[in-house]
Formats: C-alpha cells, sequence, structure tokens
C-alpha cells in the first residue's frame, strides 16, 4: 500500500521531474522514499534518486542544486569519505555520512533533502537556510509521516484535509509569501 501511495505522489509530480523516477523502501518498511528527476548536471543514470551512500547506510532524495559540489569533493576525500562520481547529489550524500547535518554549514546553494539512516531508522529532513525550496509536511492516520516538495504530492493521500485557511489566503495576497509552518489548507 505505501509503495502504491508514494507512486501515486511521484506521478503527481511528473511535470517537475520528466527525466525519471526512482523509489526505495527500507527493508524493515520503516521509510519509502520516491523522487521524480530533472536532470541538469549529469544527466547519466549516475544521478537517479532515491540514492544509497557509498557505505549503502544512507540514502537521500534531493530537490535542488549544491553550487559547491566541485569544491567539498576532495573535502569529503580528505576526511576519509570517496566520492566516485560528479553529482551534487552524490556529494551530498557523502557529506551528510561523514559530518551528519553539520554538513548543511558546508553547502552553498538552494536545496531541500530527505535523508534516511537505514541503521537507526532515522529520518531527517533538512533545506537550505533560506527556505527556497520547499517542504510540505502531513501527519497520516497511522502514525506516520509523509513529504514531498509540493503540495499536490500530498493531496494524493487519504485524510488530506483540501479545505482553504482563509487567513493564510489573506497572508499569501497581501505578502505574496506564507510564512512556515503555513500552507494554503
Amino acid at each position: 500500500e505505501g509503495e502504491r501511495l508514494v507512486r501515486r505522489m511521484t506521478d503527481a509530480l511528473v511535470h517537475r521531474g520528466p527525466d525519471g523516477e526512482g523509489q526505495w523502501s527500507d527493508a524493515q518498511g520503516r521509510c519509502i522514499l520516491g523522487h521524480r528527476r530533472l536532470s541538469i548536471i549529469d544527466i547519466s543514470e549516475a544521478g537517479r534518486q532515491p540514492r544509497t551512500s557509498n557505505d549503502g547506510r544512507w540514502v537521500i532524495t534531493f530537490n535542488g542544486e549544491i553550487y559547491n559540489f566541485r569544491e567539498l569533493k576532495p573535502v569529503i576525500e580528505r576526511a576519509g569519505g570517496q566520492v566516485r562520481g560528479r553529482t551534487d547529489t552524490e556529494v551530498l550524500v557523502e557529506s551528510l555520512a561523514l559530518w551528519g547535518v553539520g554538513a548543511l554549514e558546508k553547502l552553498d546553494g538552494m536545496f531541500a533533502f530527505a535523508v534516511y539512516d537505514t541503521l537507526t531508522g532515522d529520518l531527517v529532513l533538512g533545506r537550505d537556510a533560506f527556505g527556497e525550496k520547499p517542504i510540505y509536511l502531513m501527519d497520516l492516520a497511522d502514525g506516520g509521516l509523509a513529504f514531498a516538495s509540493e503540495l499536490q504530492a500530498l493531496e494524493c493521500l487519504p485524510g488530506f484535509a483540501a479545505g482553504v485557511d482563509l487567513g493564510a489566503m489573506g497572508e499569501l495576497l497581501c505578502f505574496q509569501y506564507l510564512g512556515a509552518p503555513r500552507s494554503l489548507y
């Protein structure tokens, strides 16, 4: 059921990522990650997501761009990590594998990501300091959490409440912006 729902969510975002799609499921059933791909930096299969870290522990789905990924590659290698390809996604997941959330201080870019630790079962959601790439969250009836880069992906889920928040609508019309944690719903 979960994999089918994640597929519906990624299908709702085909306009954002027409170049490919991917899905990853935790063997213990704790997490499912989906991704729609728009190929910009590396159009080869090496840029496919969700992506697993070289040690197999971490799995990431990532939206955005890490501007300084080329500069970070030798820093990762000097710290004992390995970067085999030339994608900003690999640099991001290997940075997180080495430094945890401390990696965020080293990044220059616009991004939002979810990285899952297959060892502990922890999921970390992160984004750049300016919040250029959004992450929308939804609590699920079974106690789980769903997230997406656009609201229409969450609209596919059972229990999504589609009532418009008139206060949020006023804020959007007045400021052309909605402050977190608000959305139009």
